[in-house]
């Protein structure tokens, strides 16, 4: 028998019962007292824990060697963290601060494109720090659409992505106006230097691993539990969030974010009113369920953005959240649910106009008409 203790917890099984028994604890996060007790938030709860599983696995184990970088979905439509954008395409790898990584890909049609290095994790202290930016307004790009990227702790002369030394990944935001005619960005991620090609799986590696995820699962869960706990008292209305705490666990730095719930009887209607919508890359307001998860948008129509919105005459929009159809043509779907949290964003804007609320009765809405 060995003497090395990981070695023994991984010969006992000790590793994986202490991996699946930290999973069970991760369940209390859905159990908080403070979280809707109802039978639907109570499953999507689960299901979400099982989302933040799937994520985890892919970073800290299948995606995790920054010597073998490569980019993984963080957000999709069935993985789902923190009010996550239905209108973008979020990508990300993990790095070693101590190298220098190169991106290289062709631009695409995306209306808005963004890198941001990053320290820190979810599953440490709870903080995504950003340590480097840039943004497609910046990027130089060929005449045939391609550009590379130099990710490094010294500059660049051009398209320099910086990193720190504590640096662990980057993240690449990718936010469509019209997803069903704008191509994405095709991206490729490489250290740069003589690597080794992989090396077999390293127990002690995959011991270390499996921790992190299970911390991964449960930091993510606690952490926006506390977010949707901290919106009660402000339901149904849509105040500025705490831009400084949003940029602290990952942020884009040209987003200026409003987060709080939502909660309407079957017969009632949330109206979201902005007198005069700022001059911006982008905004979107999107419908989540009580756990920040964006709603079934491959489904349910539950984002409106800056290209599908209807404005009035002033350049103001009106935008309706309901589960009957008002026949509003800014409606938003609740999807069968009674309550849950809400995101308005505007990416780029030098002003802001701050958005007003108001309950009504669906019929009033349609009665209007």
């Amino acid at each position: 028998m060995t003497s090395d203790p990981i070695d023994e917890h991984l010969l006992s099984g000790r590793t994986w019962a202490d991996f699946c028994d930290h999973l069970k604890r991760c369940g209390e996060q859905i159990l908080r007292p403070e979280a809707p007790a109802d039978l639907q938030t109570r499953a999507e709860g689960y299901r979400y824990l099982t989302r933040l599983l799937r994520i985890g696995l892919e970073m800290h184990i299948e995606f995790a060697d920054p010597a073998h970088p490569g980019f993984f979905k963080t957000s999709h439509e069935t993985a789902k963290i923190g009010a996550d954008n239905p209108d973008n395409l979020y990508e990300y790898s993990r790095l070693d601060g101590r190298h220098e990584y190169r991106i290289s890909g062709h631009r695409g049609s995306v209306a808005y494109l963004s890198f941001g290095t990053q320290k820190g994790g979810y599953e440490t202290d709870g903080t995504l720090i950003q340590t480097g930016f840039i943004d497609a307004s910046r990027l130089q790009v060929e005449a045939d659409g391609s550009f590379e990227i130099w990710l490094s702790r010294t500059p660049r002369p051009s398209n320099w992505l910086p990193m720190e030394e504590a640096t662990n990944s980057v993240i690449v935001r990718q936010t469509f106006l019209d997803r069903k005619n704008e191509q994405p960005a095709k991206l490729h991620i490489e250290r740069v230097g003589t690597v080794e090609p992989p090396a077999a799986l390293d127990p002690h590696v995959l011991h270390r691993a499996l921790g992190r995820v299970g911390s991964f699962v449960e930091n993510t869960a606690r952490l926006f539990a506390d977010w949707a706990a901290s919106y009660q008292p402000n339901t149904n209305q849509l105040p500025p969030a705490d831009q400084a705490l949003c940029q602290a666990v990952g942020g884009d730095p040209n987003i200026f974010y409003y987060h709080s719930s939502w909660a309407l009887n079957d017969d009632e209607a949330l109206v979201i009113e902005v007198e005069k919508v700022p001059e911006c890359d982008f905004w979107n307001l999107q419908i989540n369920n009580y756990w920040m998860e964006s709603l079934d948008y491959r489904h349910h129509r539950i984002c409106i953005n800056k290209h599908a919105a209807r404005y009035d005459e002033r350049g103001g929009v009106t935008l309706i959240l309901s589960r009957q159809d008002p026949g509003h043509p800014n409606w938003l779907q609740t999807a069968g649910l009674r309550q849950g949290t809400m995101c308005l964003r505007w990416v780029g804007a030098r002003q802001y106009c701050h958005p007003t609320t108001r309950v009504v009765k669906v019929t009033d809405l349609q009665e209007a008409r």
